[in-house]
């Protein structure tokens, strides 16, 4: 999921952590609204070829799985590939040990291809974004969803990251501008994510949907969809 050759160091101990955290009450609305978004942007299909780049556990891997598309998913991490075959082991996934910086697959080989929280642990994240455009067919989908600077959740981490030694001391945090830059071409950015980790899950939903209809790019979860365009043929 990074440049750095040790940068999957990073993970291998980080599974069953992260796992552990989409148990929390707070994780579980987390999951929610975030896979929510990312189906709405991908809209995965039977059959489709779909890269998922920086896969992870699998958390929304196996969203992807379940609408009967066949999933490559790459990670640098060996144990976080692990995990996910074991997770997803009754669906099409195909584990792949990889950097997103430099995919290893032709030019034009996936229907689809999403990133899911990668982006942030890649300084050079324009030449991440064009090595998934690269291997997208003309006319198909790319979603990449990274963490947002302009979230409070993002101060938090940074401080929580120095004060505890966590894996958020080499995350790089970017705004919905940021993701324009990276992705010069017309697509929708949303954000998600509109509550604080302390909330109340009780009110945590209407919180969520006035975010949501406001529109507001404050959400901690930032995502955005561009379509190839067709007459781009590598």
């Amino acid at each position: 999921m990074g440049e750095d050759r040790d940068t999957h160091r990073l993970f291998d101990d980080w599974p069953e952590k992260y796992e552990r955290w989409f148990t929390t009450s707070v994780g579980k609305l987390v999951r929610k609204y975030e896979g929510d978004l990312l189906a709405e942007f991908l809209q995965p299909k039977e059959g489709e070829e779909i890269l998922d780049a920086g896969s992870g556990t699998g958390v929304f891997t196996l969203d992807i799985l379940e609408r009967g598309a066949r999933v490559t998913g790459l990670d640098i991490s060996l144990p976080m590939l692990k995990h996910s075959a074991r997770k997803c082991r009754d669906y099409p996934l195909y584990p792949v040990a990889g950097d997103m910086i430099a995919l290893p697959f032709k030019n034009n080989y996936f229907d689809k291809a999403i990133s899911v929280t990668a982006l942030e642990f890649i300084p050079d994240a324009g030449r991440a974004v064009q090595e998934l455009f690269r291997v997208v067919k003309p006319g198909g989908i790319v979603v990449v969803a990274t963490l947002n600077s302009l979230s409070p959740w993002a101060a938090r981490r940074s401080q929580n990251a120095k004060q505890e030694h966590t894996i958020f001391e080499s995350v790089v945090f970017r705004s919905p501008d940021d993701l324009r830059r990276i992705v010069p071409l017309s697509g929708v950015i949303k954000t998600a994510i509109h509550f604080l980790p302390d909330i109340d899950p009780a009110r945590a939903e209407i919180i969520e949907q006035k975010g949501k209809a406001e529109n507001l790019d404050t959400g901690a979860f930032v995502a955005g969809c561009w379509e190839k365009p067709r007459d781009v043929t590598r």
